[in-house]
């Protein structure tokens, strides 16, 4: 049995893993510390008790194995940080941290006190992710060239939270919403990033808050040589939600075939489901895209976690993974900043 706290209750992914934590007979929630009436309200319905009055408070609970980060983002890798440095387990809503300095920092204290870290990185263990991923190992669609992948969101100003749109609390358009796209592909097709070609975030659609850089784009170099594109800004109408084709819409080119998956109708908790999702594939000698039946497989990133903690192996997400993926979206995030404008 894990005894987990959730610290910090601001982004509604939070939600979904604190209801996951509940079904899961292995955790034992023993409340929670949020310092804000708007992010206790996102917990409005759930039963969670915000029974822990500081982080501090949370920390010296010799009682807690485990932590989750639902906090701003700019403050998850500081609590990542003391939670690790306390002894405690970390996982934690995507994006675990900021910057590259806490990412080392984080991985530091995981390696030299043997703690796991575990992120919600949902959509490499969506419906049909399985059957590209089999496709590309058994060389079904050949040698992969490209990959390109769209994930445009709605704003939805004035309904997300506000800290979103305050200095040092975000982090980054690519780091937010492309960690779920990098760590994908690397999932998929085993090559992880080589190198950043080109990457640039910028105020478009959010007008209110023009400090805010709404848009992210990106171009990089997968390890055999691979172009991956993909534009993840927040662009799509807030009329449309998350009901457009272009919300997580993925395509893998490789040799002998193509592979396309979409989510449609999707919504934050829809990337977990088989709702809506379409997978396709073409290959050399075909007179187009044949729909195909979706694989899935049978763990969720929260699970893989209490693996991981338990000494268990071959897990499909675990701490190197999580890191790894940190790594390489910071590093196309800090990309991006050095290049503005």
């Amino acid at each position: 049995m894990i005894n987990l706290v959730f610290v910090g209750f601001k982004h509604r992914h939070t939600g979904e893993i604190y209801k996951e934590a509940m079904q899961n007979p292995e955790i034992n929630v023993l409340g929670a510390w949020e310092d804000t009436a708007e992010g206790r309200a996102l917990a409005d319905g759930l039963g969670l008790s915000f029974n822990y009055p500081d982080l501090a408070s949370v920390l010296s609970d010799a009682r807690v194995d485990a932590v989750c980060l639902g906090g701003c983002y700019g403050e998850r890798g500081a609590e990542a940080i003391a939670a690790l440095q306390a002894n405690k387990h970390v996982y934690a809503d995507k994006p675990v941290c900021t910057s590259l300095e806490e990412l080392d920092e984080i991985e530091r204290l995981s390696r030299e006190k043997n703690l796991k870290v575990g992120c919600y990185l949902t959509m490499r263990l969506s419906a049909g992710i399985k059957n590209i991923r089999d496709m590309i190992a058994d060389g079904t669609l050949g040698e992969i060239g490209t990959v390109n992948i769209t994930g445009q969101h709605p704003l939805q100003y004035g309904i997300r939270p506000a800290w979103y749109f305050e200095e040092g609390k975000h982090g980054g358009t690519i780091n937010d919403i492309a960690i779920h796209a990098m760590d994908l592909v690397r999932f998929v097709t085993g090559k992880g990033l080589k190198r950043v070609v080109a990457a640039r975030t910028w105020n478009h659609f959010a007008t209110e808050v023009p400090d805010f850089c709404d848009c992210g784009q990106l171009m990089v170099e997968l390890e055999n040589g691979a172009g991956f594109t993909a534009d993840v800004s927040y662009a799509a109408p807030a009329s449309c939600g998350f009901a457009l084709e272009t919300y997580w819409r993925m395509t893998f080119w490789g040799t002998r075939g193509v592979a396309e998956y979409k989510l449609k109708g999707g919504t934050a908790a829809g990337i977990d489901s088989d709702g809506g999702a379409l997978l396709q594939v073409a290959l050399n000698g075909d007179g187009g895209f044949s729909p195909v039946k979706k694989e899935k497989y049978d763990v969720t990133a929260l699970g893989e976690f209490l693996k991981e903690i338990r000494g268990e192996k071959d897990l499909l997400i675990d701490t190197a993974e999580v890191i790894r993926t940190s790594r390489e979206i910071l590093t196309v995030q800090a990309w991006a900043d050095a290049h503005k404008n």
